[in-house]
């Protein structure tokens, strides 16, 4: 192959008490990415988009994904990427690693297929690294393996893939923006017993009704004692919003990555359909423009939609 067009979904992480460990990919929205394997050793980056994102490559986070893979093969081949970027910047729903794993995935397929997926991973998280400033794999792991995935490990890299229940997930995303990096700066550097206890105990639980499809256990220990308190302060009417889903039918849901997005579980779609509506209105209510997403739990990850 010498070009080909990946869809690339936006992806949900830490579902609630998994901080940088748990994700989930969707299939609402996605960004789009063309690309050609050149036989010059140039890098070439193009955004199709309104987001003002630099095309750099050594400042794009696409861009320097390729910039390693090219230097750990001593290559001579290059790339032309064009980036149709549906995933706002700044929305915890993915964007950065979006083009990251996207870029990794679709050098791969255009080399060969000569990468693991955990390699893939690898070279994806240079491009969180240049977003954030560290080297996690929450967003990227779903993205590239699909469904719901356990990062037990980044060094070195240890992806559990998990099952994918069939549940939906309801979205929000208020064109607010909440960098990473500054979501990260406000956590606490210390947390009590009391608190690990409970949040190890929700994620052992989170995990183990993922895998036995057990609603319930899921919707029990969709809760976060450690993050959730100190980011939410960041996003308007969250705690409106989570009350009146939880009213509504939700399983549970939370803070989607380090936000401003807002995430929800249920088993329904109409029950989903129904969260996003009145997480619209929550934000319609104060003015702030957004916009609501209904899918179901992404089990393929990133696709080849064309090639040649």
């Amino acid at each position: 192959m010498k070009r080909i067009r990946l869809r690339v979904p936006a992806t949900v992480a830490n579902l609630v008490c998994g901080f940088d460990i748990l994700g989930m990919a969707v299939h609402k929205p996605y960004d789009e990415m063309e690309f050609k394997l050149l036989d010059t050793p140039e890098i070439i980056i193009k955004h199709k988009d309104s987001f003002g994102l630099p095309e750099e490559p050594s400042k794009n986070v696409a861009g320097i994904v390729l910039l390693k893979i090219q230097e750990y093969l001593g290559s001579n081949k290059g790339f032309e990427v064009i980036i149709h970027k549906h995933i706002k910047p700044g929305s915890g729903l993915g964007s950065s690693a979006a083009s990251a794993a996207g870029a990794a995935f679709g050098a791969n397929a255009l080399l060969g297929n000569i990468f693991s997926r955990e390699e893939m991973v690898h070279f994806a998280m240079f491009g969180e690294e240049l977003a954030s400033g560290v080297r996690h794999a929450d967003n990227i792991a779903p993205c590239i393996y699909g469904g719901i995935t356990l990062v037990k490990s980044t060094n070195p890299i240890d992806i559990i893939p998990l099952n994918s229940p069939d549940l939906f997930v309801a979205a929000v995303h208020p064109q607010v923006e909440v960098k990473t990096s500054d979501a990260r700066q406000i956590l606490k550097k210390n947390i009590t017993l009391k608190n690990a206890v409970e949040q190890w105990g929700n994620i052992a639980g989170l995990v183990t009704g993922i895998q036995q499809n057990d609603f319930s256990l899921i919707g029990r220990s969709l809760n976060d004692v450690i993050i959730e308190p100190v980011r939410s302060i960041l996003i308007p009417k969250f705690d409106e919003i989570k009350t009146k889903s939880l009213e509504a039918g939700a399983l549970g849901g939370g803070i989607s990555g380090s936000g401003p997005s807002i995430f929800m579980l249920a088993e329904k779609r109409e029950t989903a359909e129904k969260i996003a509506r009145l997480m619209k209105s929550a934000y319609d209510e104060i003015g702030i423009e957004n916009f609501i997403y209904v899918s179901k739990i992404n089990p393929a990850g990133i696709e080849i939609v064309e090639k040649a």
